[in-house]
């Protein structure tokens, strides 16, 4: 199968899940008076929207310049440190031990999940947010999406880490690419090799969880299926070898740290803050210069 028809798959299976919980969850009615009401919910959402598209663009542009930074300038190798640290703390590696259950009917469970489950569960609420009578649920979660994605960035920038199919074949297996070899053509597009520390599988999959959680009243049976989702995503990243432990935890965190920042800031606050501190910092220059 060529990328185009693992894109094309992934495409009809994720439309299909999403069409079935926007009926089942918002229900046709909310969202045909919130598609009415699209333009004033797009304005609303404009500066964040750009804010993440900016921080995707940057990371999808640059992954040759961070290639370089990361390996000649900055990066640090801590796989064996991550490796070192779990057979400290567990009497068995947690990967090897999920691994060690493994059967086909759960690979195809994970396989699933961790690609077509996890775009899902990524998508979904940007729908189920949008049909709201307000846009703040929206654009908490579009922040705290870019969030995860900038400090991500920084991260496999300053760290170094290979996952655990790529650490020891003798000790964890691929199970991913044995199980679903096209899916192959399709991570190398958006992913790398290094990109291991913290999880974003984790992190992004958590914070919808968490999200769901805060927004309980308006959604209430959304917080069961995203969180029974997140969690299979978290224990996929680990069955199938591509995440630690220690990826999973920190991914965990990021969530947590990306929550707040969704929840207690905006865009423009942001900006205005950055801007005064800037504005600060001249003002600083400029007066020690004089002196």
């Amino acid at each position: 199968m060529s990328l185009l028809g693992v894109v094309v798959e992934l495409a009809l299976v994720v439309i299909v899940m999403l069409t079935t919980a926007t009926l089942v969850l918002v229900g046709p009615r909310q969202l045909a008076a919130a598609a009415r009401g699209f333009r004033w919910r797009f304005r609303a959402c404009l500066l964040p929207v750009a804010a993440l598209v900016a921080v995707l663009a940057l990371r999808w542009s640059t992954v040759d310049v961070v290639m370089r930074l990361e390996r000649r300038v900055l990066g640090t190798n801590i796989t064996p440190l991550l490796f070192e640290l779990e057979q400290a703390l567990f009497p068995e590696n947690p990967v090897g031990v999920l691994q060690s259950f493994q059967s086909p009917e759960l690979t195809s469970f994970f396989v699933f999940v961790y690609i077509y489950g996890y775009a899902f569960l990524l998508l979904f609420p940007f729908v189920a947010y949008f049909a709201l009578d307000d846009t703040e649920e929206l654009r908490t979660l579009i922040l705290a999406f870019t969030a995860n994605y900038a400090i991500g960035l920084v991260c496999y920038i300053f760290f170094i880490a290979y996952g655990p199919r790529n650490y020891d074949l003798f000790l964890f297996e691929g199970l991913l690419y044995d199980a679903f070899p096209e899916s192959r053509m399709l991570t190398n597009q958006v992913n790398q090799s290094t990109n291991v520390f913290p999880s974003l599988h984790t992190s992004l999959s958590m914070t919808v969880f968490f999200l769901a959680v805060l927004t309980r009243r308006k959604y209430p049976v959304w917080v069961p299926i995203s969180g029974v989702l997140a969690i299979s995503v978290v224990v996929s990243t680990m069955y199938l070898g591509i995440h630690w432990f220690s990826d999973v935890v920190a991914g965990t965190i990021l969530a947590l740290v990306s929550v707040y920042v969704g929840r207690n800031y905006t865009v423009e606050g942001i900006f205005g803050s950055a801007r005064q501190y800037l504005d600060t910092g001249f003002d600083r220059f400029g007066r020690a210069g004089g002196d």
